[in-house]
């Protein structure tokens, strides 16, 4: 499963939840900078070295 993927998943679970439309917005727009700087990788290629690297930036 690919991070845009999962993003899916996560969003339905939230909306049930009850977050707000903004929170989820918010969300997006930073899995959309991740996406735009490391891919749209599989899940199983994010490593806590690859997260810190892109957070340095």
């Amino acid at each position: 499963m690919n991070i845009s993927q999962l993003w899916i998943l996560y969003e339905a679970d939230k909306r049930i939840q009850g977050f707000i439309i903004q929170t989820l917005k918010a969300y997006a727009l930073q899995l959309k900078m991740l996406v735009n700087e490391l891919g749209d990788i599989y899940i199983s290629e994010v490593t806590l070295q690859l997260l810190k690297e892109y957070l340095a930036k």
